[in-house]
């Protein structure tokens, strides 16, 4: 089923009370539908506004690489906050698609190859097919892991120089998120429709939704025996999916390195492997219900750590690095896979720099 048919199948038990409406969530955050004249069919949201980045490292001395994929291929907008360090041809590159960006920081020194499906939306693919053959943009990734699959509709799955798989779909202008963009140029991709994350066969995905429920307030789509859809904004899924190669496909969305103890604080391992960042619309309530199930992170490889509530506040932002189903906690995790949390306001009610919303939207608390 897509993601739009299952979010308008929710919507409509809920009316009839076949299942909970998604403003009947533990979580008690609001639920907003945020639909348009542009955009009629918008799922329901929860706490999670958007999906904001995924972080994914490169291979340390391949910002050719890069800038052949993320920019001239598919045509990403380079992020001026990190416009720099093109002209040094070191260190991480920010490529952004409409109100999404990814976040590619150097690998010490591997690139990571992320578990799962990266959808993006483009209002058409011709100028993507043509660019696929291009001498000079081939010239540079043909060696990699760089590959293209097109049957010629209205879809191409393409794999990254390093090994991660996009897929890239045609969508309509309403596609775009009418509260903002990210910073730079405009981009030719429209959006992150979706974000797949594979997981083993089997595993509890109405786990998984539950906690995506409890923890951060955020509405289910759908869950079944082999996938779970979580809404992460108007127009925007999180998906956890059995790995199409079975069980025996080695997956893996952490990399926890001992890097020693930071005086006087609480000892956490690093972790270099993906992570993903969202907005949320009630920062210091996610960290209350992360804290009671003892799921609150911090990564000493990034300089912003919050320890307390009120330093989450202060920084905007904390993590999580557990799933866990909130009620079977004492079976462990689910699966391990880094979560920046972030506020769309400051301690001051004012927005956060770094939101892509061009305001504040209603129900945003500190």
């Amino acid at each position: 089923m897509s993601r739009i048919a299952t979010a308008l199948v929710v919507v409509v038990l809920a009316a009839t009370g076949l299942i909970a409406s998604p403003n009947a969530s533990a979580f008690s955050a609001p639920v907003t539908s945020f639909a348009s004249s542009t955009n009629p069919q918008a799922q329901p949201v929860g706490s999670i506004l958007i999906l904001d980045h995924l972080n994914i490292n490169h291979e340390k001395g391949r910002h050719d690489l890069l800038k052949a994929f993320y920019f001239d291929l598919l045509r990403c907008a380079v992020d001026p906050r990190k416009e720099e360090n093109i002209a040094k041809g070191s260190k991480t590159l920010w490529a952004n698609v409409g109100a999404s960006q990814f976040h590619l920081p150097e690998g010490k020194p591997d690139a990571q190859v992320f578990d799962g499906l990266i959808t993006l939306s483009y209002p058409n693919l011709e100028g993507l097919r043509e660019r696929c053959e291009d001498e000079t943009i081939r010239s540079v990734l043909d060696g990699t892991k760089f590959r293209v699959e097109d049957t010629g509709g209205d879809e191409m799955h393409i794999t990254c120089p390093f090994g991660s798989q996009f897929k890239i779909v045609v969508e309509g202008e309403g596609e775009k998120d009418p509260r903002g963009v990210q910073k730079g140029g405009p981009s030719e991709g429209l959006s992150m429709p979706d974000l797949t994350v594979y997981v083993p066969p089997g595993s509890n995905f109405a786990g998984i939704a539950r906690f995506y429920d409890a923890v951060l307030g955020a509405p289910t789509l759908d869950c079944g025996d082999a996938c779970c859809s979580i809404s992460v904004g108007p127009r925007q899924t999180l998906t956890f999916a059995a790995h199409p190669d079975g069980s025996d496909a080695p997956i893996s969305h952490d990399d926890l390195r001992d890097e020693g103890e930071i005086e006087g604080k609480p000892h956490y391992l690093s972790n270099y492997g993906p992570h993903i960042s969202m907005y949320v619309a009630d920062l210091r309530k996610c960290y209350h219900k992360a804290s009671e199930l003892r799921l609150c992170y911090v990564n000493p490889r990034f300089k912003r750590r919050s320890y307390t509530v009120e330093e989450a506040v202060d920084e905007c932002m904390f993590r999580c690095l557990d799933i866990v189903d909130p009620e079977d906690v004492n079976a462990g995790p689910i699966l391990k896979l880094e979560h920046e949390i972030r506020s769309v306001v400051t301690r001051d009610g004012s927005k956060y720099k770094s939101c892509p919303f061009d305001g504040v939207p209603e129900g945003c608390v500190v």
